[in-house]
């Protein structure tokens, strides 16, 4: 018995050991690097989170403003890139005309002067409206952008004609499959190398279509990141890469990443490997709604000389903490 029991102690630190070096980052050779910075909806106007349900009009609780710029508009973008930004978010809505509106809400009524689902109207009518006709910092007293947002509403084409060397993450906002077709005949006429800038994330309907039509393209859907993640707490500790981790895009919340094996540098180089991009998000505690790091004090739960993604709604407070350098014409990288 005794015998048996010596066996299975070296046989248990022989598995411990092996667990150890396989999952350590000292013996990850590190390659010079910053934080790969994601802008989530650009340079925009923050607002009160408290509370939040799928109904808040988050324009009607907007927070003193601190600069001019509205999400999903060329300016947001060109200025999120100049602040730090490699990568900015913006959302896409199918229209009657066949084309893809860039605009969060999947209603007009919040944020600008029209009414009515976002996809039932032509591109044409939705360059009409204002989009800053609803923002209000002081429950309705003042509207300090209405009348500037008019005709501010880009088409996609219209981002990647602006910016046809710069890195986005596209945000589908319905789980309509047919929406990932159209985006995907949408994309396929640009340049190779142009969408191999591009990310999607969305519903898991769409973005499996999309997959299908376009399977070069990394995607993320909450499905497709719930079976990546599962798999690899499950048996990544092996080295291998669950085949679900792979051409995609993975978010990590802060709070959950310390627990993935090989975290943080053989992790990364892990999904690197298998053709991921990793960003970091904000803390997770069951709640449905996404934050990044937006303080001092998220960033400092990095690991020392992180060199993944960082996704943020607060580019212009983050960058100079991860010591970006405004990017200017410089091209970025997803």
């Amino acid at each position: 018995m005794s015998r048996f029991w010596k066996c299975a102690g070296v046989t248990a630190l022989l598995c411990v050991g092996f667990m150890f070096v396989n999952n350590t980052s000292l013996l990850v050779s590190k390659t010079a690097g910053q934080a790969i910075v994601l802008a989530h909806r650009g340079l925009s106007q923050q607002f009160d989170r408290t509370g939040l349900t799928s109904e808040t009009c988050t324009a009607a609780r907007m927070l003193p403003p601190t600069h001019e710029y509205l999400e999903n508009t060329i300016a947001s973008m060109r200025a999120s890139f100049l602040a730090g930004a490699d990568i900015v978010e913006f959302d896409v809505h199918p229209t009657t005309d066949g084309q893809f509106a860039v605009f969060h809400d999947w209603t007009l009524d919040c944020r600008t002067d029209g009414k009515g689902v976002t996809r039932e109207h032509a591109m044409t009518a939705l360059r009409q409206l204002d989009i800053g006709y609803g923002y209000t910092a002081d429950g309705g007293r003042t509207y300090p952008f209405r009348g500037k947002g008019v005709g501010l509403m880009p088409s996609l084409d219209d981002v990647l004609a602006t910016f046809p060397d710069k890195s986005f993450l596209i945000n589908v906002k319905s789980n309509d499959p047919a929406e990932g077709r159209l985006l995907a005949a949408a994309l396929a006429p640009i340049d190779a190398a142009q969408r191999g800038r591009l990310m999607v994330y969305g519903g898991d309907a769409p973005i499996a279509a999309l997959r299908a039509a376009q399977p070069g393209l990394k995607v993320m859907s909450r499905g497709m990141l719930k079976s990546c993640l599962l798999r690899y707490i499950g048996y990544g500790w092996t080295g291998l890469v669950p085949s679900a981790c792979r051409n995609m895009m993975v978010l990590v919340p802060v709070n959950v990443a310390p627990w993935l094996w090989g975290w943080p540098d053989r992790f990364l180089e892990r999904m690197a490997q298998g053709g991921s991009s990793v960003f970091v998000v904000g803390a997770y505690h069951g709640e449905t709604f996404s934050t990044g790091l937006d303080s001092p004090d998220d960033i400092a739960r990095l690991p020392k000389a992180f060199a993944g993604g960082v996704m943020t709604d607060e580019i212009e407070t983050v960058a100079p903490l991860l010591k970006r350098a405004p990017q200017g014409d410089q091209s970025s990288r997803p």
